[in-house]
């Protein structure tokens, strides 16, 4: 099996330098510029994560033109789509995170167009799988777990109408009151709804944590980790504002709140595992149950109510008919 392995890489590695050659000697030097880039920050052979020089290098494609930033986008998902190779496929991944958390608005904006056009699994990675060996075989799991919580992440960022990590997100920090007081409960909902299933994916993790001991995989999970700490403050702030409208939710926004904390609470297990007790939040976890308990014990004294009244119109239609 160790013999595959290193075949594998060898032919990896000289398969990169082909495409370098090949892309160097193409007629259209511009594009071929922009793959080079590309193909040197998700080479095969190491398993360590692209540079922070190779993706700068990627980054800095979004400031010439749209058109760069067009091609950039487009030569990193012909590699993504082109390629079994689980390692290939988490650097792309991970070079696609790095664009969404410090690229240039132009090269998110090329980003979210695939995810316009593709659908909420834009990145087709569902059925991805490597099978030289077991080892690969659980990398893929890695594979599709990191592409549906990148999916996410620019899901959750359309519609909170800004990205995680832009500046108006920041300010939010401390401006909670007045940055809610004109949202309908129904935005603060759908809000909530798309943080909760960010952090459900986030918890529904592979079963072989040990590869984190691979530096790719463990600079992967501590990315998700930065984006988990800002879905944590997202989720608390807009809990905190409709636990204070509570008594203002119709029924139906109860009954919908109440499903999204406990989805939460159900993936805080699978959480906890990944980052072993990093990014913990008590206060949040805290907020989240003084909030389901405080929804459940508000609908059963409206249920109570309501059947007092019932009670109550019965008597006084009796009390007519006699």
């Amino acid at each position: 099996m160790g013999y595959r392995k290193n075949l594998r890489i060898v032919c990896g590695n000289l398969k990169d330098k082909g495409s370098l050659i090949k892309t160097v000697l193409s007629s259209k030097p511009h594009k071929s510029a922009v793959r080079c880039v590309i193909l040197r920050a998700t080479t095969h052979g190491s398993s360590s994560p692209p540079s922070n020089h190779r993706i700068a290098a990627v980054i800095s494609l979004g400031l010439e033109s749209k058109t760069e930033a067009c091609s950039c986008i487009q030569a990193l998902m012909d590699r993504l789509h082109s390629t079994s190779n689980a390692l290939v496929a988490l650097k792309c991944l991970y070079t696609i995170h790095n664009i969404i958390g410090k690229g240039f608005f132009i090269l998110k904006d090329q980003l979210s167009m695939y995810q316009y056009f593709g659908g909420r699994n834009f990145l087709k990675l569902l059925t991805f799988r490597d099978d030289l060996d077991p080892e690969t075989r659980e990398m893929s799991k890695w594979v599709r777990w990191y592409a549906a919580i990148l999916e996410q992440n620019l899901l959750v960022s359309k519609v909170l109408g800004c990205h995680l990590y832009s500046k108006r997100a920041k300010n939010v920090i401390g401006k909670e009151k007045d940055n809610f007081s004109s949202s309908l409960n129904s935005d603060l909902l759908n809000d909530i709804d798309a943080l909760v299933e960010f952090a459900c994916q986030v918890g529904d993790l592979p079963d072989s944590l040990h590869l984190q001991r691979k530096s790719l995989v463990y600079e992967i999970v501590r990315s998700v980790g930065e984006d988990y700490r800002l879905v944590q403050r997202e989720i608390g702030t807009r809990v905190a504002e409709l636990e204070a409208r509570m008594m203002s939710l119709s029924s139906s926004e109860w009954t919908r709140f109440l499903n999204s904390l406990t989805k939460f609470e159900d993936c805080k297990e699978g959480i906890s595992l990944l980052f072993r007790n990093r990014n913990r939040n008590d206060e949040l976890w805290d907020l989240v149950k003084e909030t389901k308990a405080k929804l459940v014990a508000v609908m059963k004294d409206r249920g109570n109510d309501g059947k007092r009244t019932l009670v109550v119109r019965f008597l006084q239609r009796t009390s007519r008919a006699s």
